[in-house]
């Protein structure tokens, strides 16, 4: 098939006569391999991973006609015939079958590209999308149990909950999906028209994944560029709002520079009072100066601060990009406070492990980027902040300097921690540090802790908020957040039997 007959594809298209090379055998890829051969496409899975749960689903998947290859090597060579190419997000577009295919000329779409051209054309439920380096998942779980307060039946997915593709191929259709697209998957996305969408913040991530490149002009466009570029996808064919950060310039440059649906707005989230077209906080207040006919002299209350499980800055401001989504769609304010009175978030996310001895221990372990840790830190007075791990190529520099007054103590682990450790003696020399790191002994969790235990003073937070992803000595963030409140439980037990 052509490319041009590629691009007309859609969910009522005839698919008997398309081959199609799924890149990739984890979530999204099996959801994706699963519905195209569904559709009735020639499908073909390639993964260098195997497993005993992909081996049970790749069975099932030939027993319905599928070819599923699972083992190293597999995806090395591109096979000859092949119409589309469907990867899965996380491959970098210099992976072989990727370089592959864009050598031949043959499309390469994300499943949030597959899902977009996969809806239901009799009901297309709208997507409320969600993008930024940190505060994503909250923000879509918010927004979805806002959308569910005002009885509508919606799903979180995405980079969280269902697959797209299995959300748009339900055969009960959603009213409306809350969308959480990371920069990998916004890179593959090609065609998809939010109803409305949010980048919430920018800063450094993944910078190991976006490689300095020729910008077209004779100069570079630096890793940073293509990653900010990517979560600027997400306003392209806006149909409704284009909500953007007032505390971020540079998601209010994005907008700017969107090509939207003609009608669409432009509304900001602030954490200070908000002018007209844009949500924000009035004392206690979390209020709406953007979707109210008296936008310009009055603001609708939403909830209060106390409405929400955390006032921490980063929180809040999730809660407001999730409050305009859900108005730009319609939704009551009655609605956004029940929303949001309702919502909790998952583990590991600015989560209370304990309070003892006047030292309160928390578990931040989801704040894998420097930002999010930032944003973290910037939410209590006096911080034992307990870092690092993988640091994806990220500096540390920024943070350190706008957290530095805060902090009584650092303790530093994992495989990058030493990137941490230059940046704190470059702009925090006063500020202790223990590297755990250097005795390999015994439990490192256990070390943290004794380590964080000995540095703070009745009044501090002992904050597990790394900055960094958890894979080289954890399963994952989950993982490495368990083994943290594990640690603060066996050490409070243990003076309590002294």
């Amino acid at each position: 098939m052509s490319a041009t007959d590629i691009d007309s594809l859609g969910r009522t298209s005839d698919w008997s006569g398309v081959r199609v090379v799924v890149a990739g055998f984890g979530v999204s890829g099996y959801a994706a391999a699963d519905n195209l051969r569904f559709l009735g496409a020639q499908v073909t899975a390639l993964d260098e991973v195997a497993g005993e749960e992909r081996a049970e689903k790749a069975e099932l998947l030939e027993t319905l006609g599928a070819t599923v290859r699972l083992e190293p090597g597999a995806t090395a060579v591109l096979p000859d015939d092949v119409d589309l190419v469907v990867t899965s997000p996380g491959w970098k577009p210099t992976a072989p079958l990727l370089a592959q295919a864009v050598e031949r000329g043959i499309p390469v779409w994300g499943e949030v590209e597959l899902a977009w051209r996969l809806r239901d054309p009799e009901h297309p439920a709208p997507w409320l999308a969600v993008t930024g380096t940190n505060g994503k998942t909250t923000t879509v779980q918010m927004l979805q149990s806002i959308l569910r307060a005002a009885g509508l039946r919606a799903a979180a997915v995405g980079n969280v909950g269902l697959p797209i593709v299995e959300a748009v191929m339900d055969p009960e259709p959603y009213d409306v999906l809350a969308v959480e697209l990371s920069s990998f998957q916004l890179h593959y996305t090609h065609s998809m028209s939010a109803e409305s969408a949010v980048v919430l913040n920018l800063a450094e991530d993944h910078l190991d994944w976006y490689d300095d490149e020729p910008d077209g002009h004779g100069g570079t466009r630096t890793g940073m560029e293509s990653y900010a570029a990517d979560k600027a996808r997400i306003y392209e064919r806006v149909q409704r709002a284009c909500v953007y950060n007032h505390e971020d310039p540079a998601t209010e440059a994005m907008v700017a520079e969107a090509d939207v649906v003609e009608g669409a707005r432009a509304v900001g989230f602030t954490l200070g009072m908000p002018g007209p077209s844009s949500v924000g906080i009035v004392e206690d207040l979390l209020v709406d100066r953007a979707f109210i006919e008296e936008r310009a002299t009055s603001a609708a209350e939403l909830c209060t601060l106390d409405d929400l499980a955390s006032t921490a800055p980063h929180f809040v401001a999730n809660a407001l990009a999730a409050a305009a989504l859900a108005r730009a769609h319609g939704v009551s304010q009655q609605a956004v406070r029940d929303g949001l009175r309702a919502f909790r978030p998952d583990g590991h996310r600015i989560a209370l492990v304990a309070e003892a001895g006047g030292v309160t221990w928390v578990d931040d372990s989801k704040a894998t980027n420097p930002h999010a840790a930032q944003s973290s830190l910037r939410a209590y007075d006096d911080v034992v902040w307990v870092a690092g791990g993988l640091a994806k190529g990220a500096r540390f520099d920024a943070l350190v300097v706008a957290v530095r007054e805060r902090l009584r103590g650092v303790v530093l682990l994992g495989r990058d921690r030493q990137v941490i450790a230059d940046a704190l003696s470059r702009h925090a020399p006063d500020v202790p540090v223990i590297d755990v790191g250097a005795d390999e002994t015994g439990d490192p969790m256990e070390r943290v802790v004794d380590a964080a235990a000995g540095l703070a003073r009745s009044g501090d937070t002992v904050l597990l908020a790394p900055g960094c992803a958890s894979m080289d000595m954890f399963l994952n963030y989950g993982a490495r957040g368990d083994a943290f409140a594990a640690a603060v439980h066996a050490r409070i037990a243990r003076n309590d039997q002294t």
